[in-house]
């Protein structure tokens, strides 16, 4: 179907949503916040206060609940504001906690690659890498290892660096940056993709630093961090939303407060399981940090009590009982 909605002024854009039964109480502060945050991006906060209504699909005959254009009757400006505030400060806390993640998985590979090679990041060798992970099609058709894309993608990234201690090097020692200076400019994705090639007993080793004896699972974990990463670096929407990078969960007993997660699909595909996450790696690293605290502290802030319907933190798959493990 072609695009056919018109460009709307922000006066426009504010009737609009009080002619859909908004209520708004300020309106130079509403205008101010569709002028700053922006029309599209608060939508996908005020979306839980429309009104749904359940259709039939001409075709199949099957029933699906879809939303309307209205919102519940008292749906306040402000409601959508709270929630937004909430997920724009949540994901500041990410980005500290991601962080302190990434930092140190750089030296866990500097220090267990480095052991062997100053550029063993560029020598693709059985005693570097496995060859099934580092030699397999970098995707289905693809003509590149996963290696090859890895190092592709690594060359852009020194490439780009403006830091004045790539530039350093480059004038003193040469072109190839050693191991211990070369992740200094790889980005989480880029982390995380070079741990899938590493040998199993490095990976092992490596997870085994965080808590986690199934290597294969704090390999999906890493991807899903990358995903998380991803999302707070664009200031993506964290609350109501589905994970597409799902992780891995260890076996049941293996990681106690894992366990809450197995078979249930309201909370495993959700980005509290990424939260969880985060909280394990972040006490590995730092035992003494409150983060987790202060994370847990926000959660209880989180603004359910509205003019119009009480949400639950549910939409990003907490429930009641998350406290008793946490």
């Amino acid at each position: 179907m072609a695009y056919d909605r018109p460009w709307k002024s922000f006066e426009e854009q504010l009737a609009l949503l009080k002619a859909r039964g908004m209520e708004i109480t300020d309106e130079a502060a509403a205008l101010d916040y569709l002028e700053r945050i922006g029309y599209y991006r608060l939508s996908g906060y005020w979306y839980p206060f429309r009104l749904f209504e359940v259709v039939q699909n001409a075709s199949t005959g099957k029933l699906a609940t879809k939303a309307t254009d209205r919102f519940h009757p008292n749906t306040q400006f402000v409601d959508a504001v709270d929630l937004y505030l909430f997920d724009k400060k949540l994901r500041l806390y990410l980005a500290d906690a991601l962080e302190r993640i990434e930092i140190s998985l750089r030296v866990d590979l500097s220090h267990i690659l480095g052991q062997r090679s100053p550029f063993a990041h560029v020598e693709n060798t059985k005693a570097h890498f496995h060859p099934g992970f580092a030699g397999r099609p970098f995707h289905r058709g693809s003509q590149q290892s996963c290696f090859e894309a890895w190092l592709s993608k690594y060359r852009v990234l020194v490439a780009r660096s403006k830091e004045d201690f790539v530039r350093h090097y480059h004038d003193n020692h040469g072109d190839e940056l050693p191991i211990w200076v070369a992740v200094e400019v790889l980005d989480f994705g880029a982390i995380s993709q070079l741990f899938s090639m590493l040998n199993v007993k490095d990976q092992r080793a490596i997870a085994n630093r965080y808590g986690v004896s199934d290597w294969k699972v704090f390999k999906s974990w890493l991807f899903s961090l990358s995903y998380l990463r991803n999302l707070v670096a664009h200031h993506s929407r964290l609350w109501n939303r589905n994970i597409t990078t799902k992780p891995k969960l260890p076996k049941r007993g293996e990681v106690a407060w894992c366990d809450s997660f197995i078979g249930n699909e309201d909370t495993r595909f959700k980005p509290f399981l990424l939260l969880a996450i985060t909280r394990m790696l972040v006490k590995s690293i730092c035992p003494n940090t409150r983060w987790h605290n202060r994370l847990a502290e926000h959660l209880e802030r989180f603004p359910q009590q509205h003019s119009s319907r009480k949400l639950e933190l549910s939409g990003m798959g907490i429930t009641e009982d998350w406290k008793d493990w946490w």
